[in-house]
């Protein structure tokens, strides 16, 4: 492949679109029975971890491979933790897994199928809330990772029955519904997001084994994947690496540390930075519980008053002088400790993030020059920039969610709620501008300050457990289907690369992909899901210039426009779905004079049609077949 403007190419000059999924939410744990990793039992699985079997054992990964070639999803987003690659210890790479990688990627490449490697975390850690980064880089800095649920320094779904104990719940409340952002917010992650990215400029007496934190902890995670790389550079099913999937700032930028800043949820528990840190450190604190946009009650971090540091070592802001307890009182020293850095505001995209990219690519060309690099913004949608000198084949992988089906794991194709203004939209078609509009955002910002990159949507998908389950037991997914047709179409109206979140091997009705109570796998129980709304129509390799697709779901008509160039001698391809299309779907041209030479193959569920020479704009219209339908 290689990048043409904002377009990518493959090697005869046609035009891709690159679609495809995340495989897949189960990686985010290491391997074990279906739920098994939502267990207070899985966190204690540290040096020990074995991801080999993520995304699924090598003798599925034909099957898992054919069914996503047939359903045209392929280009695929592989995700592989930091912890995955070194869990046993700083420098201790797993080759078990690497090599099991090595036969996934060829796999892969036996099915035509391309991959880029995302280095996936959420929220730091296991140990965190989330997933990504080994415990040692927590135990490093002296965390004792028994202790951050007491302390709130975390808010873990493993951990959580244990402290939410009630008469009405003697087993623990429910996790929360989507509570696992909110660690951004706590001392842990947040924590480590700082050091990671700003340690030199926040911390700059926290040394870890001779080296400022920063510089010990980025160069620990890029000789990991520089490693890994090293390992499957010749795979040809390898076509490139993400950086970081959604970077945060940690408490980078704060103004004021006693004010709850930027929060990543709407409700739940809202500490500020201050109350963290004192938590942490072994203070009982009270901590506001907002809904509906204001505190409602309030919750004590840390009753028992337990420190999460380990006996030698303290909070690294306390040692940084933002913070004393010199008198027996804790006391904030700095409140605006993270608000400037070299005498300017801090400016975490530019002066902190952008940096680490360009140090990671660096890197990571010295294995591969030639390589494709996928980056990404933060997780609100906030972009670096990118200019002529940085590094080339770069493509800006910004992710979307409807965040009102999220977060209320409901559906209504004609009502929504602007996040950003809580502005309510009501009827069918301005949810689904608004939907377009969303990722034109994305496309807008790339074109304008990003030197008009490719785009790829990197993450984007809809909650299956949503309805209260209903559709487990009616196996009814027409409300789902018709979700992410709408998110498609808004894919389709920016003309984006995008790769579907996601898909879980083993995921479950019961256990969900196994990670935080999510459940937004196409694929459960052996079954596809909602196959209506993401197997559908669209121009694989186009032999000229893309100029717009649309594919009408429900009346079964889908239309590609695009101006041909008569200098490419290889066919256009397009994915027709036989589910929609059956072995002779109707072809139209536009103009109809004008037909070219094409070919339909039931069997590859393809079209192909060749410009012969011609150049020129060129429409071709396609019907489902009369006795197909969708509910």
């Amino acid at each position: 492949m290689k990048i043409f403007n904002n377009r990518i190419l493959d090697e005869e000059g046609r035009t891709l679109i690159l679609r495809g999924v995340n495989l897949g939410g189960g990686s985010k744990n290491p391997f074990g029975p279906p739920g098994w990793g939502l267990t207070a039992e899985s966190l204690k699985i540290r040096e020990n971890a074995s991801f080999v079997g993520r995304p699924f054992p090598i003798e599925e990964a034909e099957s898992h491979f054919e069914r996503l070639s047939r359903a045209g999803l392929t280009f695929l987003r592989l995700v592989v933790t930091w912890e995955a690659l070194e869990h046993s210890g700083p420098g201790q790479y797993d080759e078990a897994y690497l090599a099991y990688l090595r036969k996934i990627l060829l796999e892969a490449e036996k099915k035509g199928l391309s991959v880029f490697i995302d280095p996936h975390q959420d929220v730091w850690s296991r140990w965190t809330g989330g997933d990504g980064a080994p415990a040692w880089t927590l135990e490093k800095i002296g965390i004792d990772l028994d202790l951050t649920d007491a302390a709130g320094a975390a808010l873990t779904r493993q951990r959580y029955g244990e402290f939410h104990k009630s008469a009405a719940h003697p087993e623990g409340d429910p996790f929360p519904r989507m509570m696992w952002p909110g660690n951004y917010n706590r001392y842990a992650a947040a924590t480590m997001f700082s050091l990671f990215f700003g340690g030199r400029a926040f911390a700059p007496g926290l040394d870890i084994e001779g080296e400022n934190a920063q510089d010990w902890l980025q160069e620990r995670y890029i000789a990991a994947f520089r490693h890994c790389y090293r390992r499957l550079k010749n795979c040809a099913a390898l076509a490139g690496w993400g950086i970081m999937n959604e970077p945060h700032y940690g408490f980078i930028g704060c103004r004021d540390l006693q004010t709850a800043e930027n929060p990543m949820v709407p409700l739940g528990l809202r500490p500020s930075p201050w109350a963290c840190m004192q938590a942490a450190s072994g203070y009982p604190v009270n901590v506001p519980v907002y809904r509906l946009g204001r505190p409602t009650q309030w919750e004590t971090f840390n009753p028992r008053g337990v420190s999460i540091f380990k006996e030698g070592f303290a909070c690294p802001w306390k040692r940084a002088g933002v913070w004393t307890d010199s008198d027996g009182e804790a006391r904030l020293l700095k409140p605006d400790h993270f608000s400037a850095c070299e005498n300017r505001p801090a400016d975490f995209l530019g002066g902190f993030l952008k940096p680490f990219i360009r140090r990671f690519i660096e890197r990571m060309k010295e294995a591969n020059e030639n390589c494709f690099f996928f980056i990404e913004g933060l997780p609100q949608g906030m972009h670096p920039t990118w200019e002529k000198d940085d590094p080339p084949n770069v493509v800006n992988a910004y992710h979307w969610y409807d965040g009102f089906s999220l977060f209320t794991k409901s559906f209504r194709p004609w009502f929504n709620i602007r996040p950003d203004n809580a502005k309510i939209i009501l009827g069918k078609k301005k949810v689904r501008d608004y939907f377009a509009e969303c990722l034109a955002e994305g496309v807008a910002w790339t074109r304008e300050h990003m030197g008009n990159i490719p785009c790829l949507l990197g993450e984007f998908g809809l909650p299956f457990d949503m309805n209260k389950r209903s559709a487990f037991t009616s196996g009814n997914y027409s409300i789902h289907e018709e979700a992410l047709s709408m998110y498609y179409d808004a894919v389709d109206a920016n003309l984006l690369h995008s790769t579907l979140w996601n898909y879980t091997a083993d995921n479950t009705n019961e256990a969900g992909d196994g990670w935080n109570d999510e459940d937004l796998s196409i694929f459960s129980e052996g079954k596809e899901r909602a196959a209506a709304g993401w197997k559908r129509p669209y121009p694989m390799a186009t032999a000229g210039e893309l100029l717009s697709i649309e594919w009408d779901y429900r009346r079964g008509v889908f239309r590609c426009r695009f101006r041909a160039d008569g200098a490419i001698a290889a066919p256009t391809i397009i994915y027709l779905p036989a589910e929609q299309f059956g072995e002779a779907p109707r072809i139209e041209f536009v103009p109809l004079n004008e037909a070219p030479r094409f070919e339909y193959r039931a069997g590859e569920e393809r079209l192909y049609v060749w410009n012969e020479g011609r150049s020129g704009e060129m429409e071709i219209v396609f019907h489902r077949t009369p006795q197909k339908s969708v509910p």
